[in-house]
């Protein structure tokens, strides 16, 4: 039978006081240690063990909730860690916010310049419309002129060509 090492000093207090006659009775200076098996009562050890396990039990079954709860909080602790990861992943997985800022700023400019040749080509194009309906009124004047010019000239015409006198 195995004894527990840490009772080894209390079972020789016991195997001192056993009562057996011992067969080495030399004296101190001749005598080389033996060890001998030490042999205790089946109720001592009992009483030892119990004694032993109260006394660390309930360290142990503390140290055991301790570690429980330890275990728990890491799982959790991984858990949320690696929802962190995932969401840095799909941070990462989307396109670099600088560039797209960047690249956003560039075609802003592009909209920008468009804008302002649109605004430019519209000026052009109402200065261009207002010329036109400018000249098409200065040639329907002109037309308009001549027309009456030629009118005259047929009137007069008219009044240069003789007429036969009306007999009476």
């Amino acid at each position: 039978m195995r004894v527990p090492r840490l009772s080894v000093t209390l079972l020789r207090t016991l195997a001192a006081t056993d009562s057996r006659p011992k067969e080495d009775s030399q004296p101190a200076e001749k005598s080389v240690p033996i060890e001998e098996p030490i042999v205790v009562d089946r109720k001592a050890i009992e009483k030892l063990t119990e004694g032993l396990l109260s006394h660390y039990l309930p360290d142990l079954y503390s140290s055991k909730q301790a570690l429980l709860e330890l275990n728990q909080n890491q799982v959790i602790l991984l858990d949320t860690l690696d929802q962190e990861v995932t969401k840095f992943r799909d941070c990462n997985s989307l396109l670099d916010l600088n560039s797209l800022f960047t690249e956003a700023k560039f075609y802003h400019g592009k909209l920008v310049n468009i804008r302002k040749d649109m605004i430019m080509l519209h000026e052009k194009t109402t200065k261009l419309k207002k010329r036109a309906l400018k000249l098409q009124q200065q040639r329907q004047k002109e037309a308009m002129e001549k027309e009456q010019q030629r009118q005259k000239e047929l009137e007069r015409e008219r009044q240069l060509i003789a007429k036969p006198a009306k007999r009476t």
